[in-house]
């Protein structure tokens, strides 16, 4: 992998410890499943384990979980780590299952070996946090932190320090030169002073990280800042404003010797876009045996209730805003796919019954299933709208576009949190869109998992779709 050579790379001091602790486990765990129900660990077992450790350690880097944590919580640290031994298992038995070795290895033992790996897992992160804990508040490697600019983004900055103990900062204040009429009211009472008071607290060694949380047009007064405290030895960070960090999927890139910060770009490069078609394969694969029966069902009971065909294809954007073709159960009487799409409203004529019902509960979006194995759609990403509603929105919504760096899903973030069905206001595709940019932000294996863990929790019946 090319190093960059602006920009380096913020990852735990202590990760490969981490990792070597992590893999003891893993493999300590297995000869005790064993011995408690007296099996010798022959050959198949001793590659098992060699197997699981490996892809323990590939999903681990993959959902980025041996990164620096002091910028994080443990709870999710701890879902990302048990995340990963889960798929570690899994694929352990596909693998047994692909050649033929699943016979020889016993289902009990490595169930228990999987718990007690579990266990062991929670354990030692649990005893590392609290040793972590009780090292910070005696003193040990905490830091003064101070804010420079009371913003939007410097208030979110300030409340993750205040909700994380863990994260080893202590407080100091904001320090704002503007009046305080133009600071949030919740933020006034923490301003403790102008630029030149922090700057002076850190020339005296009393903040030990500065957060420069100003816009990134006051370029001039961030130069300044940093020509100013260029001699001292404190730790500076610079926090990207709100408009920005709504937008940025940081990465660095390198452009022949030349390092640039990736503001927004597909969330799958690499060895991720592999994975996503990956997961779209698997669970789609084995979603569509699941469901084959009832879409039987489905279709005898559109061909009874209604006139017309079962399927109905609509033109949508897809990949990079290329047209595709959408599959859909029918649900309404009429087959509109022009450039002046309408649509469904509460007690919508067009609707029938029987298609009301397949709405409501979303059972008019299985066939999408066979767009997923196609490669035109993921199970999650951004749900693809008519593209007449894209020609209408594109224009009036800021960064619509960018929902296409990505697939369209059958469900996503969006739809979950409420924002699904008719769209009637301007506002109401801005927060559908809003979602839909904080998922290609943040995306990740395990964002996808909980999605569709939410989906089936509560997600197919919704009081918006009709």
């Amino acid at each position: 992998m090319l190093q960059s050579k602006t920009f380096k790379p913020n990852s735990n001091t202590y990760s490969f410890l981490f990792k070597l602790i992590d893999l003891m486990i893993i493999l300590a765990a297995l000869p005790l499943a064993a011995e408690f129900y007296g099996i010798w660990l022959t050959s198949e077992y001793v590659i098992a384990g060699l197997t699981v450790a490996v892809a323990f350690l590939y999903f681990a880097e993959t959902l980025s979980f041996y990164r620096s944590w002091r910028h994080g919580s443990f709870s999710e640290m701890m879902l990302i780590g048990l995340a990963s031994l889960v798929l570690s298992f899994f694929f352990l038995t596909a693998v047994a299952f692909v050649l033929k070795q699943s016979a020889d290895l016993s289902r009990m033992t490595i169930g228990l070996w999987f718990a007690i790996a579990s266990l062991g897992f929670l354990l030692w992160r649990r005893f590392a946090l609290s040793i972590q804990r009780k090292l910070r508040k005696s003193g040990y490697n905490v830091k003064k932190s101070a804010i420079i600019g009371a913003t939007e983004s410097g208030e979110r900055l300030f409340r993750e320090i205040q909700a994380n103990d863990e994260l080893g900062y202590q407080f100091v204040g904001f320090y704002e030169d503007r009046d305080s009429s133009r600071v949030s009211e919740q933020l006034v009472p923490h301003i403790k002073g102008g630029f030149e008071q922090a700057l002076s607290l850190v020339r005296e060694g009393e903040i030990d990280t500065l957060f420069i949380a100003l816009p990134l047009k006051a370029d001039q007064q961030i130069t300044d800042i940093l020509v100013k405290i260029g001699d001292t030895t404190v730790d500076i960070h610079f926090i990207p404003d709100f408009f920005i960090v709504n937008l940025m999927h940081a990465r660095i890139i390198h452009v022949g010797d030349i390092d640039t910060l990736t503001v927004f770009e597909s969330p799958y490069y690499g060895a991720k876009e592999w994975l996503k078609r990956t997961e779209d394969l698997l669970l789609g694969c084995l979603i569509l045996l699941l469901i084959a029966v009832p879409m039987l069902f489905i279709a005898l009971g559109i061909k009874l209730t209604s006139k017309g065909p079962v399927f109905f294809k609509q033109r949508r954007y897809g990949l990079n805003g290329e047209e595709i073709r959408v599959w859909k159960f029918r649900s309404m009487v009429v087959m509109e796919n022009d450039h002046k799409v309408v649509q469904a409203t509460k007690n919508d004529a067009r609707v029938t019954p029987f298609g009301g019902f397949l709405r409501r509960t979303s059972l008019d979006e299985l066939p999408q299933f066979f767009n997923v194995l196609k490669g035109d759609m993921s199970i999650v990403g951004p749900r693809p709208h008519a593209v007449a509603h894209n020609e209408e929105y594109r224009g009036q919504v800021p960064f619509y576009m960018f929902r296409h760096k990505v697939k369209p899903g059958i469900t996503g973030w969006a739809q979950i949190n409420g924002w699904r069905g008719e769209t009637d206001t301007l506002d109401k595709m801005k927060k559908r869109v809003e979602f839909d940019l904080h998922y290609l932000k943040d995306w990740s294996i395990w964002f996808d998992i909980k999605i569709i863990f939410l989906t089936i929790v509560k997600g197919f019946v919704n009081k918006n779709a009709f």
